[in-house]
Formats: structure tokens, sequence, C-alpha cells
């Protein structure tokens, strides 16, 4: 996730990041360019229209109204999942906190605060990488037995989110904890899997296909036809005016298109590997102290 400064207009009108939408285009502005000259010279020098396309400026206005209003609901979906995420993820930093809280104020072993530090710190750390398809248990913090469990599993967070709830029924077995604390501790824990639950729900619900597919195929169907509108009247300028509509509208469906999964390693996606790490870092500070 970028970090800036949103009150820097100068600095943001001009920086060119790599997840800048006129980097990520430029092959395609090229071209866009070249196609829109093409079509210029020949309706200039070689082709006089039997009709008036300047009339088709009237009628590609109003589609471009349409076109705008599908890109906002489009905007405002993929966003909508950007925000969640980082809502769910903002209430992980909340849920391992208070279940580092609680197992300190119930007093327990300093056996039990190393494997509870471990594993509440496991637990954020091998969600984002489930969320991104991979299962690295080298950046978990394992003892041989527990890495060796981890190995046959396939959901990872689910695994370490069981041993934890074995643990807490251990130690209510033992009489370590009593029912009340355990059921507290229950609590926190079901948290965790609540979490993981609705990151996956965002992650493997994407927008309809059919949706995406008639949109993508609606811009490019617009942009494609929309120097017929403008070649007539401004000539060779209309390469400027066909590549600004085509880097607007393409641009709002390529930024739609990375923020819709946020749990990745794309520039705008949610910063999850700092938040592991600050979960990590308070949980260690609460139980290790």
């Amino acid at each position: 996730m970028i970090k800036y400064n949103p009150k820097s207009w100068v600095a943001l009108i001009f920086a060119l990041n790599k997840s800048d939408t006129l980097r990520i285009l430029w092959k395609e502005l090229i071209y866009m360019a070249v196609f829109t000259a093409a079509i210029a010279y020949l309706a200039i020098h070689h082709f006089k229209p039997k009709i008036d396309l300047t009339e088709l400026k009237t009628a590609y206005s109003l589609i471009g109204f349409v076109i705008s209003l599908l890109l906002v609901f489009r905007t405002n979906t993929a966003y909508d999942r950007w925000w969640e995420g980082r809502k769910q993820w903002g209430a992980l930093v909340n849920d391992c906190r208070n279940l580092a809280i609680k197992i300190r104020s119930f007093g327990k072993t300093e056996e039990d605060r190393l494997f509870f530090t471990r594993m509440i710190s496991n637990f954020p750390l091998a969600l984002k990488e489930h969320l991104r398809n991979s299962k690295e248990l080298e950046i978990l913090e394992l003892t041989a037995e527990e890495r060796k469990i981890l190995e046959e599993k396939e959901h990872v967070p689910l695994e370490i989110s069981a041993m934890l709830s074995d643990r807490v029924k251990k130690l209510k077995d033992e009489a370590t904890v009593s029912q009340e604390e355990a059921l507290i501790l229950d609590r926190n824990l079901n948290a965790l899997m609540d979490v993981c639950g609705a990151c996956e729900r965002i992650k493997n619900t994407p927008i309809p296909f059919s949706y995406s597919l008639f949109l993508k195929k609606f811009i490019f169907v617009y942009v494609i036809t929309l120097p017929l509108a403008f070649v007539t009247t401004f000539g060779y300028y209309s390469v400027l005016i066909a590549c600004f509509f085509f880097y607007v509208l393409v641009s709002m469906e390529v930024l739609a298109e990375e923020i819709e999964d946020p749990f990745g390693k794309d520039d705008n996606d949610l910063p999850t590997d700092e938040l592991a790490e600050k979960i990590k870092k308070s949980v260690g500070e609460v139980l290790l102290r």
C-alpha cells in the first residue's frame, strides 16, 4: 500500500509510480493514437463521409454518460471490497490484542504464554499468505512437531486456530482456567476465524463475470469507434481527444480490477504484511514483558 500526502497536489499530479495507469497503459495509448491518426488520414484525404459524422458527437455524449454511470458503480463496488477488507484486518488487530490481554490477565505459566505468543502472531501471518494462495511456513514461529502438522494441512490459519482452541481446552481440563475464562477465550478465538471467513468471502466472490465482460466490451467498442465522431471536426487533433477518453475510461476499469482483490502484493492493496508484523509486535509486548 502506497503512503502519500493527499494534500500535495503537485506531487500527485506529476507522480509516475509503477501503479500509475499511465505507465500501465502507455502501449495501448500509442496503439490508440496510431489507430485514430489512420482514421483521420483516411477520412480527410481519401474517404469523404456521405453522412454528417459530427452528429455522432451527440450520440457519443449520451453513451459516455451511460458508461460513466457503469464505471461509478464498478469503482464503488471495487472500493467497497477494499474497504471491507481493511475493516476486517482492523478487527483482526483488535481481536489478537484482546486475546493476548486475556491470556496475560488469567495468569498462565511461562510455557503457555510462549505458546500463545507464537500462535497468535502466526495466525495473521498465515492468513495473509493463505489469501494470496501461498503456504510459506518459513515465516511462522513453529516447533518441529507443529511444522510437521501444518505441512499436511491446506488451510493453515484454520489449523492454527484449532491448535489455539485445543490449548484452551487443555487448560480448562487441567483447571488452569475456569469455565468462564475458557468461554471468554473461546469468543476471542471465534473472532479470528470470523475475520478469516470474511476475507475469504471477499477474495472468492469477484464481480459477476457477465457484468465485467459487458463493461469491457462496452468500453472497447466505445473508444474504438470514438474517432469517427471527431475526425471530421478536429482532424488530426482527434488523436489527442480519443487518447484522453481512452485513458480516462480504461484507467477506471484498471483501478477497479486492482483494488477488488485487496489482499495481494500490488501497490494499492492492503498493507497486510505491515499489519501482521504490527500484531506480532503488540502480542509480544503484552505477553512477554
